[in-house]
């Protein structure tokens, strides 16, 4: 299925478990590295979709020295945008609660900005996921943030763990992305390169 890809070794450049575990799924051969301390900072006028296609490509102009003539890098970035205001992953406990309280009983965005780069071209897209959260009281929050690993992800919520399976009353678009890739969208991709 994949024959045009053949030509390249393809690199995932994160750490994600999950970004780990949806790219296993896909059935391709991958391996995954990473640099340290790459830079996620980005201009305070960018706005929504904006950021993760920006932090997505900043994150590839890192690995660029680095990036042979037969590899396919893939960067990604995730955020979750609530009204105007980015939550990105929580700085400590307290952030984690602040963050799901913020969530709780609302809808937000979250959107991955994914990059594909070879030493050649680079092509960048856009995901956007609508996710409606249900009203969590503060023990289902304290529960969640003490029970689970919020620090790592955008929101401060994985939707695959339990704060997910109580917490999330409807999802319009990929819940793939919610994880922090878009792999059915990735997947068309590659298929046209």
């Amino acid at each position: 299925m994949f024959d045009n890809l053949k030509k390249y070794n393809i690199v995932l450049a994160s750490n994600s478990p999950r970004r780990k575990e949806l790219m296993s799924g896909l059935g391709v051969d991958y391996v995954v590295k990473t640099l340290p301390d790459v830079d996620e900072s980005y201009p305070d006028t960018l706005q929504g979709t904006e950021i993760p296609a920006y932090i997505s490509r900043e994150k590839a102009d890192a690995y660029k020295s680095l990036i042979q003539p037969d590899e396919l890098l893939i960067t990604a970035d995730t955020i979750v945008w609530l009204n105007g205001e980015v939550l990105g992953k929580p700085k400590g406990r307290e952030g984690a609660i602040d963050m799901l309280r913020k969530l709780s009983g609302t809808s937000h965005q979250v959107i991955t900005g994914v990059c594909l780069t070879t030493s050649d071209w680079q092509k960048s897209f856009t995901a956007v996921t609508d996710v409606t959260f249900a009203t969590l009281t503060e023990e289902e929050i304290i529960y969640y943030v003490d029970k689970y690993t919020p620090m790592d992800k955008a929101g401060a919520y994985g939707v695959q763990e339990w704060i997910g399976f109580i917490g999330v009353e409807s999802i319009s678009g990929s819940y793939f992305n919610v994880m922090g890739l878009p792999i059915q969208r990735l997947y068309q991709e590659l298929k046209r390169l």
